[in-house]
């Protein structure tokens, strides 16, 4: 994932909830929409060996132009990120309308081969 202090200007001042706002691998951030400039809100995180960056909006879930337009904002051109489709019984449903990207840190994630994407 991308140093996050890259992003400051997106960064949401969240002190009086979380006690403090943030550093280069956590934060609250508040980003435009690519399709109609309405807030992405974004939580992001790297703990416990994978960076985790959940994208939500408000009255919808967000589609694949705005994750796109996230993943290349969080996360290094080179580097491969997923959305995982997990078994049913297992969903947790914190917040309405929410996506999550995940990356592995000390581990590839295996990758089909080319001609079949």
């Amino acid at each position: 994932m991308r140093k996050l202090t890259l992003l400051d200007n997106f960064r949401m001042n969240v002190e009086h909830i979380h006690g403090w706002n943030g550093d280069e691998t956590c934060g609250c951030f508040a980003v435009p929409s690519p399709i109609d400039r309405q807030p992405l809100l974004i939580q992001a995180s790297c703990d416990g060996e994978w960076d985790h960056v959940s994208v939500s909006r408000k009255n919808r879930i967000p589609n694949w132009i705005e994750m796109e337009h996230i993943r290349k904002l969080f996360f290094r051109e080179n580097e491969v990120v997923m959305q995982l489709h997990l078994p049913t019984a297992d969903h947790i449903n914190i917040v309405a309308n929410c996506l999550h990207l995940w990356r592995p840190q000390r581990v590839a994630i295996p990758l089909p081969p080319k001609e079949f994407v």
